[in-house]
């Protein structure tokens, strides 16, 4: 069973160079720097899916400042003592 999938890529031939030059300065191969870049990419994406998930929330309960927030805090850890 394959531990990897192979894609072949089409980039501007300065993007290119420029990948390549960082490969070698950093002695690493050209799929190690796009695999590294894709990575980051994913996650920043599924930050950014987090971020709007969350601020849909807090529009949907009202939440507009940090005081909200501090105040809906307190709440629960109250509630979680008294349990």
């Amino acid at each position: 069973m394959r531990t990897t999938i192979t894609w072949s890529i089409s980039l501007p031939p300065r993007l290119g160079k420029e990948a390549e030059k960082a490969a070698k300065e950093e002695n690493r191969t050209k799929s190690e720097l796009i695999r590294e870049a894709l990575r980051r990419y994913l996650e920043g994406r599924r930050f950014r899916k987090l971020q709007s998930y969350g601020a849909k929330r807090a529009r949907e309960l009202g939440i507009t400042t940090e005081e909200d927030v501090d105040r809906l805090v307190h709440q629960y850890r109250g509630q979680r003592q008294k349990s």
